[in-house]
């Protein structure tokens, strides 16, 4: 475990170290990064610059060939199994595949977080259907992953993701593939739900038009360096070109 900083300040809920990944081709370049406590952060760039990756090393699912990644006060890398079931149940996941158990009803899906932490079954139950509700699948308690549609399963992920109100969540795309009601709604409901429970979130969205305006900070990767590191309107006026055009969504530029 790393140690706070000695200056009082209080101990980030995620700092990377000189985190590099590579696969055929380095895929993260260096990054140093640090997020505090209770802050959305929206992690955004071109397909293929690294998000995805960096979200599975913050997961302990890929491990880094060099630097240091803090999670939750636990160096992740050092971690074994056990350590690393423990850290998981502090955090919730949804990634692009959405994860969910073919063999499990929607109700049993979204309730796996909380009886992995003894919750008791009627409070479940009840988490189960507010959760539902919150993503407009009232009443889909029994189905199986199989008679859903991709939206459909997307919004599971999603209810599974904030149902134990855990400490971080990660959110790879958690919008993808809906429409762009549900996507608001999406959107909003997983700001309102960090804002009540003062969570860490990060994520990983190309929907910029509505990641842009609920995040705390966002950090923008370029292929798979982390270029710029600071509010939107920082990156709006970036003297990076690249950001500018990327955040602004203009045409012109060097992307």
């Amino acid at each position: 475990m790393t140690a706070a900083v000695a200056t009082g300040a209080p101990e980030p809920a995620i700092a990377l170290r000189d985190l590099s990944v590579a696969f055929a081709r380095p895929v993260l370049r260096h990054i140093n990064l640090e997020i505090p406590k209770g802050c959305l952060y929206g992690l955004i760039g071109p397909g293929a610059s690294g998000k995805s990756v960096l979200l599975k090393c913050l997961a302990g699912l890929l491990r880094p060939q060099h630097g240091q990644v803090q999670v939750l006060g636990k160096e992740v890398t050092q971690l074994d199994e056990l350590g690393l079931s423990a850290l998981r149940q502090r955090m919730g996941m949804l990634f692009q595949n959405n994860a969910l158990f073919d063999f499990m009803t929607v109700a049993e899906n979204i309730g796996f977080p909380l009886r992995q932490r003894g919750t008791p079954d009627a409070q479940i139950r009840e988490r189960v259907k507010e959760r539902l509700a919150c993503v407009g699948l009232g009443g889909f308690e029994e189905r199986l992953p199989s008679r859903l549609s991709g939206g459909q399963k997307k919004r599971v992920g999603v209810a599974r993701a904030t149902v134990a109100a855990a400490e971080l969540v990660l959110y790879d795309e958690p919008a993808a593939g809906l429409d762009p009601v549900t996507s608001q709604r999406i959107f909003d409901l997983l700001r309102a739900e960090q804002r009540a429970a003062g969570t860490t979130v990060v994520m990983v969205s190309s929907d910029l038009d509505r990641l842009l305006p609920v995040t705390d900070r966002i950090g923008v990767l370029l292929e798979g360096k982390l270029v710029f590191d600071g509010s939107v309107e920082d990156a709006k006026s970036s003297p990076d070109e690249a950001v500018r055009q990327f955040v602004t969504g203009s045409p012109d530029g060097p992307l």
